[in-house]
């Protein structure tokens, strides 16, 4: 929507920080109306009567969809949504829609990026050289762990776990997967439990949601079944690790290496997770690419201008597909 057509009569809610380049279209498009967190007890009378959309990064609760009795949709921000309760929110009405696709090529980049520096030790070598070890002690040590010969699974495969798969196999790994069901047509050996791959494999790379039936999957006995020469690659929710398993496996050798970019609780990381010399860590920066969060940022805005002009969403999750546009 141009300037030149003018807002539309609709009140979106933006609830603490959000991306730049999406609120400057949610304020040329709608009325943008800001609060400092999704907290019911931040809604005003006005806020109230007025609201009919939600544009966030954050969680949106139960109370927060029923503090506004007029809301019709929630525009989450990335592809993950396990933060908005969606649930909730189908049974209110209210559409949810989230981002899928345009950050998933980036996203397994950053995937193959961090397995690389896990097992290449790669940070390691780059701070060896700035601090100038390299000119007074020599070179650096042989990583102990390769990439070749590795047999890689994927614990979620989705849209960006078969993006990953289809780079790993231009490194000519053999690739098994667990998914909640087997997905048809796909050529890669299938796990009925996560156990089991973790058993088959010693590289498990894990790109499943968030949410309570994935709470601490990765577990003591998953690791344990991942082997000493095992790594393990965290790209997807920080919910889905036992955290303090795996810096016992770190620490023990139950595996050799993580990688990992997204935590529990964050951007608070355990300091026995900041401590291990065998765990490559990053900031949840998955998607993060200029690129890609504006594309990120007019999908999440585009979902809105298209709910209010044409009562239909482009990207709808799957537990609002059923919700239709009140007249």
């Amino acid at each position: 929507m141009s300037k030149a057509e003018g807002k539309l009569p609709v009140a979106i809610l933006v609830p603490g920080d959000f991306n730049g380049h999406a609120l400057g279209r949610i304020d040329e498009a709608f009325k943008c109306v800001r609060i400092e967190r999704a907290d019911p007890s931040l809604v005003t009378d006005e806020i109230r009567a007025t609201v009919r959309g939600i544009a966030s990064y954050a969680g949106i609760e139960a109370a927060m969809i029923d503090a506004l009795p007029n809301l019709e949709i929630i525009a989450s921000f990335g592809v993950g949504y396990d933060s908005v309760d969606a649930a909730h929110a189908a049974k209110r009405g209210v559409m949810v829609t989230n981002t899928p696709d345009v950050l998933t090529e980036e996203v397994a980049d950053t995937a193959i990026g961090l397995l690389i520096n896990t097992v290449r030790e790669l940070y390691a070598a780059e701070k060896w050289l700035r601090d100038g070890d390299w000119v007074t002690k020599g070179n650096y040590r042989l990583s102990r762990l390769t990439l070749c010969g590795r047999r890689v699974g994927i614990f979620g495969m989705g849209r960006i776990g078969r993006a990953v798969a289809r780079r790993l196999e231009a490194f000519g790994l053999p690739i098994a997967y667990h998914n909640r069901r087997k997905v048809e047509g796909l050529a890669y050996e299938y796990h009925a439990t996560l156990k089991g791959l973790a058993e088959a494999v010693d590289t498990l790379i894990c790109i499943a949601p968030g949410g309570a039936s994935t709470e601490k999957a990765v577990n003591a006995e998953v690791l344990s079944a991942l082997g000493s020469n095992g790594v393990f690659v965290n790209i997807g929710r920080g919910s889905t690790v036992d955290e303090a398993a795996l810096t016992t496996a770190l620490e023990s050798g139950a595996i050799a290496a993580a990688g990992l970019d997204v935590f529990a609780d964050e951007p608070n990381v355990p300091q026995s997770l900041l401590d291990a010399p065998n765990a490559s860590l990053l900031p949840h920066v998955g998607s993060a690419s200029v690129h890609t969060r504006r594309a990120m940022a007019d999908l999440c805005v585009d979902n809105l201008v298209a709910w209010f002009t044409e009562r239909r969403p482009l990207t709808p999750v799957p537990e609002t597909l059923n919700v239709k546009a009140r007249a």
